[in-house]
């Protein structure tokens, strides 16, 4: 308790008078010291030891690479079944199908049954698509949570555009909206 009119004790003043009252050492490792805080351990702070700056000078830091989406590696024979039967359950054909990946990759209908045949994974299958169709850009909303307009990746947005496109095709729309085209300047 302080009196009105006197300065408080220095609190590593109290802090000594503790420890060392009751026949302890400093509670640091030495001796109690006269004034000041208590003496540390180490001989620096942590931060400021010239080894640990050293090293840190000369350490190479890297960036760890990103590991590609395991779906990049999926052949794209396994998923276009499951395309075919998502748009069967809904009364659709294969050839919509069909369709809808040929307005989206370009690829022609002997081409793309080359590419079934030869099991392309989905990322090889995007990438050498011969002509990319430029209004694919127009495809908006949202699949697996995701707005399909902001996602970075330029593959993982070629396969969503197509999921939107399947799920277009799977719930009913006509074919003329799924398959957008550019405005006529």
């Amino acid at each position: 308790m302080v009196l009105p009119g006197s300065t408080p004790p220095n609190r590593w003043e109290l802090l000594r008078k503790n420890l060392t009252s009751e026949g302890f050492r400093c509670w640091l490792g030495g001796p109690a010291r006269e004034s000041g805080p208590p003496r540390c351990r180490r001989k620096k702070p942590f931060l400021q030891r010239p080894s640990l700056g050293h090293e840190m000078a000369t350490r190479k830091t890297t960036v760890a690479q990103v590991p590609k989406p395991r779906i990049y590696s999926v052949p794209f024979a396994s998923v276009y079944p499951m395309y075919t039967a998502k748009a069967g359950r809904k009364g659709r054909t294969k050839e919509d199908v069909d369709a809808i990946i040929r307005w989206l990759t370009g690829y022609a209908p002997k081409q793309l049954d080359a590419q079934l045949q030869r099991e392309v994974d989905l990322e090889t299958f995007f990438a050498k698509a011969p002509n990319p169709n430029p209004a694919r850009a127009l495809i908006k909303g949202v699949i697996c949570g995701v707005r399909v307009e902001e996602i970075q990746d330029p593959t993982m947005r070629e396969i969503r555009y197509l999921d939107k496109l399947i799920d277009e095709l799977a719930r009913g729309k006509p074919m003329e909206k799924i398959l957008r085209k550019l405005p006529e300047a």
